[in-house]
């Protein structure tokens, strides 16, 4: 697979904690993706001139998470950029920030993709839900936005990702779905067609946030791996986790199911990188084995 590399120098102006006193030196930003595309992960790698103890990294108008590759205050940095899968084609910068006054500001030009469409038959329910299930489908939703926006502080998983089960992904990311021939929402994570009751692993190590029966996606489980990356794990016959749990890379957490809106066992796994959805598939290619 060919991974899109690229390196760029960037000069700016250090400004050190001494009145009046300037140094000049270069920044390097390195971006490596699959594609640079709605959906896809992208891994920044920011190596600074000296040696800091925070990073800022903002794009897309949502803050990223940076951390050290190595020790704090080191010079190397990354931060993992999702552009969701909304996103229209164009130019967006990157704005990088340090201590000292150090600046830098990297350039994402996003191209165009095309999603396909799917046309699925499910319970009427679950398309036109009745008025008694209003309230339930709104606590979900409030609960779920609520996951987004308070991700652990610090990073939660050191080793590689791993796919949750054996089976390949059969629905494709992104793709346009039409529910009982009523346009819904894009599909945010992709689906892997497993037996009912496979063990499902957790993709890295994180904490449980989610571990609850949803109106949509039946038993879910949610983990919060830390800095804004989740993954999300649907449609569950049996969760083998509990909210508050930490896990690790691997772990069985749940068994593939038929849960909430579905056409039959499969399981979905969707991914938030700082509120962005992109493609588990992505995150494997970038961050797994």
């Amino acid at each position: 697979m060919t991974m899109t590399n690229l390196v760029l120098s960037l000069t700016l102006s250090l400004t050190s904690s001494l009145p009046g006193s300037q140094t000049a030196g270069g920044i390097e930003v390195t971006a490596k993706s699959r594609a640079v595309q709605p959906g896809e992960l992208v891994v920044l790698t920011v190596i600074v001139p000296v040696r800091v103890d925070q990073l800022r990294v903002r794009a897309f108008g949502r803050d990223v998470a940076a951390f050290t590759t190595s020790s704090p205050g080191d010079r190397t940095w990354q931060a993992l950029v999702g552009i969701d899968l909304e996103v229209k084609p164009g130019a967006y910068p990157v704005a990088i920030d340090a201590d000292a006054g150090q600046h830098a500001t990297y350039e994402l030009i996003v191209k165009p993709k095309r999603f396909p469409t799917r046309r699925l038959t499910v319970d009427e329910s679950f398309v036109n839900p009745p008025p008694s299930e209003q309230e339930r489908i709104e606590r979900d939703a409030k609960l779920l936005n609520d996951v987004w926006q308070a991700p652990a502080a610090e990073r939660l998983w050191t080793e590689p990702f791993v796919r949750p089960v054996e089976e390949p992904a059969n629905s494709r990311f992104g793709t346009r779905s039409i529910f009982n021939g009523v346009p819904r929402n894009p599909h945010g994570g992709a689906d892997f067609l497993s037996p009912s009751g496979t063990p499902i692993h957790a993709p890295n190590a994180g904490r449980i946030v989610v571990a609850r029966n949803l109106y949509f996606s039946g038993n879910t489980v949610i983990i919060d791996h830390g800095l804004g990356l989740f993954s999300m794990l649907a449609h569950l016959s049996a969760m083998d986790v509990r909210e508050g749990d930490r896990v690790s890379a691997g772990q069985i957490v749940g068994r593939v199911g038929a849960t909430g809106r579905v056409t039959g066992p499969h399981l979905h796994w969707a991914v938030r990188a700082s509120g962005a959805r992109v493609d588990p598939v992505s995150l494997l290619a970038m961050l797994g084995n």
